[in-house]
């Protein structure tokens, strides 16, 4: 079709380098126009850490923070992912982090009223799996851990419900690897949490089990 922007075929493929490590993928991501979010969102929000962690752990999109400072977790959630990580006995500083989509979506009701974080959509997941394919690629963890029901879906399928296997080790085929992965909720569910403080422990508690596959 004439005049079809690279955005209407939802899909990343064409932006992804063939060959380069991390910092040549963060290059071409902050190019990436393989969905409609871009156009909105201030920049793209890629990956961060150490590019030979032995765990990487995946969360949903950038919020509203990370949008706006270019890295993954620096808001709320980031702080406290930090904290529990560190409980947990995974030191933050040797892991890698990333969400499962680049782009920040929300919602607005003016131009300056504040922007409300909303679910990327299965389209937009599947889009942006080039990237995180390419991620675990490069810094081949040992372990996965997947933050909230978005990030499992984009590694696991639209079936996936942190529910019901939160907390414990699963093995899978990610990408064409074969990863283990640990899944829990989302640092942003605790923080929403009426019981933050038992929110908070069972999040710690997945975490742990990680920190043990790790051990």
């Amino acid at each position: 079709m004439a005049g079809k922007a690279p955005e209407d075929d939802f899909t990343a493929e064409p932006f992804v380098p063939e060959r380069g490590g991390l910092a040549a993928l963060r290059r071409a991501a902050a190019e990436c126009r393989g969905c409609p979010l871009h156009r909105d969102a201030t920049q793209t929000v890629f990956g961060a850490g150490d590019a030979r962690a032995r765990v990487m752990l995946v969360g949903e999109q950038p919020g509203d923070q990370e949008d706006r400072q270019g890295r993954p977790f620096v808001g709320p959630a980031g702080k406290l992912l930090d904290r529990a990580l560190a409980e947990a006995g995974i030191d933050p500083g040797e892991a890698y982090v990333t969400n499962a989509v680049k782009h920040f979506k929300f919602t607005q009701a003016e131009p300056r009223k504040r922007r409300i974080h909303k679910a990327p959509s299965l389209r937009e997941m599947t889009a942006c799996g080039p990237w995180l394919a390419a991620e675990l690629a490069v810094v081949e963890p040992e372990l996965i851990v997947v933050l909230g029901a978005t990030a499992g879906k984009a590694l696991l399928g639209s079936s996936f419900r942190v529910t019901q296997v939160r907390g414990t080790v699963l093995e899978e085929e990610i990408h064409g690897r074969r990863e283990r992965l640990v899944p829990t909720v989302h640092p942003s569910s605790v923080l929403r949490a009426d019981d933050r403080e038992s929110a908070y422990g069972g999040f710690l508690s997945d975490l742990k089990v990680a920190a043990r596959v790790l051990a």
